[in-house]
């Protein structure tokens, strides 16, 4: 039924626990695969780069995936992982509607209610209109 889950991630602790919830579905089909996807946000750029300044930046988005693909590798899923570019919630619902995916996982900020209505999360935006079922982990 899941066979090819789409897996957002930013590397935070949500998106560890959406992990876990990923490996579940993928594992409950003989050929499950988990497509990860990291959108890096021009915005969120120019901040990393201030923060870690003299380092590299793609070196720092790796570290933060690497925990997450250790759980998978570990799990014995075949995963690849994808470096997209753009506002993430647009990003993640656009690749996943061209893809066809069977499930998209994606974690919960856990915005307050104010935030969240005046920002919007980036999975509220994903659940809204992406073509297949969204799973939001807390």
């Amino acid at each position: 039924m899941f066979n090819k889950i789409l897996l957002a991630t930013d590397g935070s602790d949500h998106s560890i626990r959406a992990t876990e919830k990923a490996i579940a579905l993928a594992s409950c089909q003989k050929n499950g695969t988990i497509e990860v996807v990291y959108v890096i946000d021009g915005r969120q750029s120019r901040d990393d780069v201030l923060q870690h300044w003299g380092t590299d930046t793609a070196d720092h988005r790796k570290k933060k995936l690497l925990l997450i693909e250790q759980k998978i590798k570990h799990a014995r899923i075949n995963y690849t992982t994808h470096y997209l570019h753009g506002e993430p919630g647009p990003t993640i619902v656009k690749h996943a509607n061209e893809h066809q995916f069977d499930a998209v996982v994606i974690g919960s900020r856990g915005l307050n209610t104010l935030q969240e209505m005046v920002l919007g999360s980036v999975s509220h935006k994903v659940a809204k209109r992406v073509k297949c079922p969204v799973m939001i982990v807390k």
